[in-house]
């Protein structure tokens, strides 16, 4: 088991789990990890295995918690997925660190159109990884051939497309192929189309044109491809119109809930800082609401006190848990 920590200066090199175990229960292991400090505030992770062999065990991946032992703050995520995704697929998944009063990336599906000439033909010889790069960092390799949809061949033309999950990337600025063969072939690749799945615009266009000659078993061809334009279509029409429907519909589907926070009495219970508070329901989350208009007092979350708080929200579904906590600030 691999993980490459992201963070806003950079990303981590991968860090291997093997021979890390420092404690170990029934279906829970724990791992002590140092990063480099320069990695900044942590955003992302990619977990995965390091083996590409055929013979990798199967591992179900339930839940992660990690937390900084110096700051203690902590971060959990249900994940309840399996690795590897496929025997010649993805065998990383990545998903968004959300810390308290940060909201975290989107985790997005992203739909690779590949245009070529002849891929499909030598698709069972050929192992083609993409990793794309953006403003939030890079996808990691991702194997490009062991999940193809919505495939078209013509006499001289093919193209096929590739689902790719990852936590947003931002504005793509590159595509990086890396193309091995178990024997000797030339692939035609013309170009590549990205864009969100949910989204019409912006796709993003690499220009290839070029035929690669792959020589079997040898070391495989890496090719770098900026972005030659983006098709951005009527994208601040289409926002605005979004935009109007979600305030609309959302106007009218406020949940109000009231929150009624018990101070302890104990010396040292009260608080200066800022509180906030996060609602999760089975069918959303909310946004971080700031609890600083009491309805009670004008100095909330003092020792023994009872403060109510009111506020609006989407429809949540079921309330089944909350974060509640304060930015440290004052006594």
């Amino acid at each position: 088991l691999v993980m490459v920590f992201y963070g806003s200066n950079g990303k981590s090199n991968p860090v291997s789990m093997e021979n890390k175990v420092e404690h170990q229960a029934k279906n829970q292991i724990t791992h002590d990890i140092y990063l480099p400090s320069d990695l900044g505030m942590l955003y992302k992770v990619r977990l995965g295995l390091q083996s590409l062999e055929s013979s990798t065990s199967q591992l179900s991946l339930c839940h992660l918690k990690m937390q900084n032992t110096s700051t203690l703050d902590t971060f959990s995520l249900t994940i309840n997925k399996t690795l590897p995704l496929s025997l010649n697929g993805d065998r990383w998944v990545e998903f968004p660190v959300e810390w308290p009063l940060k909201e975290a990336l989107s985790v997005v599906t992203y739909h690779l159109t590949v245009f070529s000439r002849n891929i499909l033909s030598e698709r069972n010889l050929v192992h083609m990884t993409a990793c794309i790069y953006g403003a939030h960092g890079d996808t990691g390799d991702r194997s490009l051939l062991w999940s193809l949809q919505d495939v078209q061949q013509r006499e001289d033309n093919e193209s096929f497309l590739v689902m790719v999950e990852a936590v947003e990337l931002g504005e793509v600025d590159k595509v990086v192929l890396l193309i091995s063969s178990k024997t000797d072939c030339k692939l035609d690749i013309k170009k590549l189309h990205l864009k969100e799945a949910l989204k019409e615009y912006p796709i993003y266009v690499f220009e290839v044109n070029e035929a690669f000659s792959v020589e079997a078993n040898k070391r495989e061809i890496e090719k770098e491809i900026p972005v030659s334009f983006v098709i951005r279509g009527d994208k601040q029409k289409d926002d605005l119109d979004n935009n109007l429907h979600r305030e609309g519909s959302q106007a009218g589907n406020l949940t109000e809930y009231t929150i009624k926070v018990y101070t302890g009495d104990q010396r040292g219970s009260g608080t200066d800082a800022n509180v906030h508070i996060i609602l999760f329901g089975n069918e959303d989350k909310s946004e971080v609401f700031q609890l600083s208009q009491s309805l009670e007092h004008q100095d909330p979350f003092e020792r023994g006190k009872v403060d109510t708080f009111k506020v609006k929200t989407k429809n949540l579904g079921s309330l089944h848990s909350i974060e509640i906590g304060h930015d440290g600030k004052g006594f």
